[in-house]
């Protein structure tokens, strides 16, 4: 799994599809997406309106995809699927470094990048927190899913002079006087 390289989605939605319906997504808020609802999302501008997609591929093989949301703010967000044969293999820790360093050396001098995960998705907070992103919240109750359940949510993030100078400052947990 060494010959990773990122690249920027270009309207594939055929490929789109395909990586989508032919995987499971456990951790997201629609875990099978229909094929109706992607091609509708892709038409309603999700992987392209105020975001910049990219596809991760392995010897030729689409096995990730990396949304990068609100790319025209200074504090961006983002989304990553694997397919299910890329997982537990590394492959989330090297497309987040790669993601970072991308969103990082952008000429507008982002302040830092955000990460939202339900909190029983130990795979990607354990990626977050090894790719130098701190965990800053706990949100109860804040996942949505589509069957209708809810689940707790944690915010992850990464700012700027931490990615330069390569280390994890503390958030301050309990700043109250009192």
């Amino acid at each position: 799994m060494d010959k990773l390289r990122f690249y920027k989605f270009e309207n594939e939605i055929n490929d789109l599809v395909s990586f989508m319906t032919n995987n499971t997504w456990e951790y997201h808020a629609d875990p099978k997406p229909s094929t109706e609802s992607i091609v509708k999302a892709f038409h309603n501008g999700w992987y392209q309106e105020g975001r910049e997609t990219y596809w991760v591929e392995n010897c030729n093989e689409k096995i990730g995809l990396i949304i990068i949301h609100d790319i025209d703010d200074t504090i961006p967000l983002f989304d990553i699927r694997l397919a299910r044969n890329a997982r537990g293999k590394g492959i989330g820790t090297k497309a987040v470094r790669w993601m970072t360093d991308y969103i990082f050396s952008l000429p507008d001098k982002k302040i830092r990048i955000e990460a939202y995960t339900r909190r029983d998705n130990f795979a990607m907070r354990k990626t977050l927190t090894n790719c130098g992103f701190v965990k800053e919240g706990y949100l109860r109750n804040a996942w949505e899913n589509k069957d209708g359940s809810v689940s707790d949510s944690i915010c992850y993030a990464i700012i700027r002079t931490d990615w330069e100078n390569k280390e994890q400052t503390p958030i301050k947990l309990n700043d109250l006087p009192f």
